[in-house]
């Protein structure tokens, strides 16, 4: 018989992903959401139509690592041989493509009595034969490897506890292409100036971010936009830490601003059709929330930050598709603490959508001043309502605020809902030392950076106003600012799970043909055998040849 999305086994468990979408005013918004509807919906239908044709912990865990936001910088001031140590376990790491920091001064002098087995030559001689292909580039991983060995190599050379600088297209380079040693000198630079600003050398790191800057490109190679961006957040940081202002011709904005809401919101739309993250998680959503709620006639959806609701869409239709046990009421609350003009919005159009398919359904916006005031009671549940709660890259924005989260946490708990949805960055950024949350951070964006490389051309405008918005503020919250000024704290799946725990929340096992359906929208991108798709425990890494970029889990409460 035809397998549909409703048709699921009654023993699969869900995990659900999401996508993150541009926040944009009601007046901008409308034209554009016809045209991501009808891509996605195309998309939304192709798919639907080729499943059927297949049968198919303690409350410190989570914050040990924040900084408190009343603490002076110097309460947290990094020693020169502690900073020595991260920043040279950054180079081991990446030729040992390890990403553990945990004992880096051990690590490091254990290294130090070894000395460099290769130089630098020598690694990339090896690379390219490996590659087994005469003039292949060096991947970012690779030209990552050769720059972290580098900086082990010439950390050694030191000049009153100073990194020299070595001259850009010096011996140790020779082989490589213009680009790929400037690429190898540019992380290299970084490394050196991290270093620096840690030991307070800022005069010296300042010279190193000069030459970067003077070699790096917003619209080059990957390397050298990513070097571009983690310059600026490494000189935003000297003059922070200085109390030097920047000049208005330098100073980058900490936040996108409204401005740049139409532009985002069709920026967003190419990336949907581009990018494999956000349809994979997006159908892995859709298949998940249906085999919780088969059987309910009366469905509650919790939309906790919600952007263009574009992804309800698909769940309508894949809802008014349950012909044995249909629909009586959908309902979705969108929970907001600006926008309100936008997400009205929202809720006009997945109205219209509705009615498109005969499906009974209501739209609430619930606006709150703050997270803290957020409660159960404005929710207006009402008796026989299933209910689901859906978090995208939600909490994260209050892992410093630990009475916020809670607050949200019990509200959530007393609503007892079938299913609770959390997707975050995969990524440790909440560590108190900058050096260690930059290292995380040039992993973390240089996977995403290839994933640029690889799905759109270097002078597409799109991926400018991603790079040099979006993950230019993502940069400069976790290497730059400190304190109340870092609002957005990623931490790591494991992290999250303990501190649900302590809310006797249990994990639920993503079903197979959540599985299947994330799949089977990956094998329609050119790339999609570079996005990576992994088992954790019961959830899902969604990652970029290796690198996790995401996690999806899903919950119910004991």
């Amino acid at each position: 018989m035809a397998k549909s999305f409703s048709d699921t086994p009654d023993d699969c468990d869900p995990l659900i992903g999401f996508e993150k979408e541009a926040a944009v005013t009601k007046s901008q918004q409308d034209p554009l959401f016809d045209m991501e509807d009808c891509e996605f919906m195309d998309l939304f239908s192709s798919i639907y139509g080729s499943c059927q044709e297949n049968t198919m912990e303690e409350k410190s865990e989570l914050f040990q690592n924040q900084q408190p936001d009343n603490c002076k910088q110097n309460d947290h001031m990094i020693m020169p041989f502690e900073v020595q140590s991260q920043v040279s376990e950054l180079g081991k790491s990446l030729k040992d493509k390890a990403l553990s920091f945990s004992s880096a001064a051990v690590e490091l002098e254990s290294h130090y009595e070894r000395g460099l087995k290769k130089t630098n030559e020598e690694t990339f001689n090896n690379l390219r034969s490996e590659n087994n292909v005469v003039g292949q580039k060096l991947t970012m991983e690779e030209i990552l490897r050769v720059a972290g060995e580098r900086f082990i190599q010439f950390s050694i050379n030191k000049e009153d506890g100073i990194s020299t600088f070595i001259h850009p297209y010096g011996s140790s380079l020779l082989g490589l292409s213009i680009d790929e040693a400037r690429d190898v000198e540019l992380v290299y630079l970084l490394l050196i100036a991290i270093e620096n600003v840690g030991c307070q050398h800022f005069d010296f790191a300042s010279k190193m971010i000069t030459r970067c800057l003077l070699m790096a490109s917003d619209s080059g190679t990957p390397i050298q936009r990513i070097a571009y961006y983690f310059a600026i957040a490494i000189r935003e940081r000297m003059h922070r830490e200085t109390g030097r202002i920047m000049t208005e011709k330098t100073k980058q904005p900490m936040n996108p601003v409204k401005s740049h809401a139409l532009e985002t919101n069709i920026t967003f739309l190419a990336s949907h059709k581009e990018l494999p993250f956000t349809q994979v998680m997006q159908f892995a959503v859709i298949q998940s929330i249906i085999e919780n709620v088969r059987t309910d006639s009366k469905i509650h959806l919790i939309d906790l930050q919600i952007r263009s609701g574009i992804q309800w869409t698909a769940l309508m239709q894949g809802l008014s598709e349950q012909h044995k046990h249909p629909i009586k009421h959908l309902k979705i609350t969108a929970v907001g603490t600006t926008d309100q003009h936008y997400i009205e919005g929202t809720g006009q159009r997945l109205l219209s959508f509705a009615e498109s398919l005969n499906l009974p359904f209501s739209f609430k916006a619930v606006y709150v001043t703050d997270m803290r005031n957020f409660k159960e009671d404005l929710l207006n549940v009402e008796a026989g309502e299933t209910v689901v709660v859906y978090s995208f890259l939600m909490l994260r924005s209050m892992v410093s605020r630990l009475d916020c989260i809670e607050n949200v946490m019990e509200a959530i708990r007393k609503l007892r809902p079938v299913l609770m949805v959390v997707i975050e960055v995969e990524a440790n950024h909440n560590s108190p030392s900058f050096v260690d949350r930059f290292v995380e951070a040039l992993l973390f964006y240089s996977a995403y950076f290839d994933c640029l490389e690889d799905c759109f051309e270097r002078s597409s405008q799109y991926r400018m106003t991603l790079e040099g918005i979006y993950f230019n503020q993502g940069i400069l919250n976790t290497v730059a600012t400190e304190g109340q000024e870092r609002t957005t704290r990623n931490v790591k799946i494991d992290v999250w799970r303990a501190f649900f725990e302590r809310f006797r929340m249990i994990e639920i096992e993503l079903s197979e043909s959540s599985w299947y359906q994330a799949n089977l929208v990956l094998s329609r991108f050119v790339y999609g055998s570079s996005c990576t798709l992994e088992h954790n425990g019961k959830g899902m890494i969604v990652g970029w040849k290796g690198t996790p970029i995401h996690s999806l889990t899903s919950w119910k409460f004991a």
